[in-house]
């Protein structure tokens, strides 16, 4: 039978090997999920809901061993590893804190007194799919995972054949804290079977964070199948930031260096290109600069690295040749190639490096790179800026930074660059995070679908309306 093998990125050596399951086996797996799911989704919300909390003390306890085994597995720095727990707790603890306000009954009490009694209920779809990704497969996999079960849907989680550990760490965690064990189930499998258990006629949602191109496929598959079947797509980004005059400098540059950085830059909302205006903008590239020379890239299992290799020599590879193109085609890289010997050809150690000269007519402004690199352009105004951070088929996340505090007239220039910005959410002097309160979401080729939120569980569940006719003597 043919066995997936997770490398460890910066050793190339081997780390886990999981079998992949038959076509039989897995159809046995769906069908399990099928089965319990019944008996699942007659259980309270307020019972799931307490299984969830103590789902949550089950994997409080797992925390000590994730860092370094994420490490090992997709090559983030040890040291991050606590901020992808923090944030996995902080966006479950929401998801379950919500779950019986988002699934109770929607009661019309208007028509009440004319003999009717209207309802709509929230039901659950049955058996979900979630494609996780490896770049943050526990605080991916939550958004989906969480308000499916507590819903009262069974989950069939396919994690990365990067990260296998974190899935199984997860369902752990959940069959520990007393789901049945056929309520969440972990499959490793390659593309065809998943393509196979997109199109399965017992699979009812779908939920996939990754490529577009991957998405493209999940969605092909899905359409194909007998029968329609509900699809979440979670996808890529190209995300701007835009800094305007009145910014904090040193806030911003800080600010703005992590979310181009962090994970080096593998996270689908990661600053990846950056227009700032051209009253600030030499002062701006300058510190910006100097604060990415600070960052210390090496082996991600010691303390002291914050910038790790990418996940893959095929990533690195991509990544190195998007610069190149773009220097070739005019850019200017910033960061001298002798600053980082670490990172060298054949390896998938990647230095961070900052690109001006930039424009559209570059892939480094206009296609995901996904690694530690990000291009500054100088704009002239407001209107160039949301030109700029328009013209990409993604949208997920922009960012303005201004001084809103200080000045009223920055918030309102703010408001109106949200109103014109095609993009899924608008941070203000902030980037590269997840509100779990509210919706995730993407437009153009960065997905459809709704996680986190109340939002979220609207994905997961089915309108069922109840129309009762109480009086019939009038």
């Amino acid at each position: 039978m043919p066995v997936q093998v997770t490398v460890t990125p910066h050793t190339q050596q081997p780390l886990v090997s999981r079998t992949y399951p038959v076509q039989e086996d897995l159809d046995a797996a769906i069908l399990k999920a099928h089965t319990a799911q019944k008996s699942w989704s007659s259980i309270s919300v307020k019972d799931r809901v307490a299984i969830g909390r103590r789902f949550m003390d089950e994997f409080k306890k797992m925390s000590d061993d994730i860092p370094l085994e994420l490490s090992m597995q997709m090559g983030r720095p040890v040291s991050q590893g606590p901020g992808e727990i923090g944030g996995f707790l902080e966006r479950a603890e929401y998801l379950i804190s919500i779950a019986e306000s988002s699934l109770a009954d929607v009661s019309l009490k208007d028509t009440d007194k004319l003999g009717f009694r209207r309802f709509i209920k929230r039901v659950p779809l049955g058996v979900v799919l979630v494609i996780a990704p490896w770049n943050f497969p526990y605080l991916t996999s939550i958004n989906s995972v969480i308000p499916a079960i507590m819903a009262g849907n069974a989950v069939i989680l396919k994690p990365s054949p990067q990260t296998p550990l974190t899935a199984e760490r997860f369902a752990l965690a959940f069959t520990k804290a007393g789901v049945p064990e056929d309520i969440i189930q972990v499959v490793h499998l390659p593309p065809a079977l998943t393509s196979y258990a997109v199109q399965h006629p017992l699979v009812n949602f779908v939920s996939f964070t990754g490529s577009v191109t991957g998405g493209k496929s999940v969605v092909q598959s899905a359409t194909t199948a007998e029968g329609f079947k509900g699809v979440a797509v979670e996808l890529g980004g190209k995300d701007p930031a835009y800094v305007r005059p009145d910014a904090d400098m040193k806030y911003t540059v800080a600010e703005l260096a992590d979310g181009v950085f962090f994970n080096s830059g593998q996270s689908c909302c990661s600053i990846e290109r950056i227009y700032v205006h051209e009253q600030v903008y030499d002062k701006f590239v300058s510190d910006f600069v100097e604060l990415a020379k600070a960052y210390k890239l090496g082996d991600p299992t010691s303390k002291d690295t914050n910038l790790g290799p990418v996940v893959s020599l095929a990533s690195a590879e991509r990544i190195r040749r998007q610069v190149s193109d773009a220097v070739k085609a005019g850019a200017k890289a910033l960061i001298p190639d002798d600053l980082y010997p670490i990172a060298k050809e054949g390896t998938t150690y990647v230095a961070p490096q900052v690109l001006v000269d930039v424009n559209h007519s570059m892939d480094i402004m206009t296609e995901e790179t996904f690694g530690p690199v990000v291009g500054i352009q100088k704009v002239s105004s407001d209107e160039e800026a949301i030109k700029l951070m328009n013209d990409s088929p993604y949208g997920l996340t922009a960012s303005v930074w201004t001084n809103a505090e200080a000045n009223p007239e920055s918030e309102q220039a703010f408001l109106r660059i949200v109103d014109e910005l095609e993009t899924g959410t608008v941070f203000l002097n902030r980037c590269d995070y997840l509100d779990p309160a509210l919706a995730w979401t993407g437009v153009k080729d960065s997905g459809r679908g709704v996680s986190l939120s109340k939002f979220g569980y609207d994905q997961l569940t089915r309108a069922k309306s109840v129309n009762m006719k109480i009086k019939t003597n009038y």
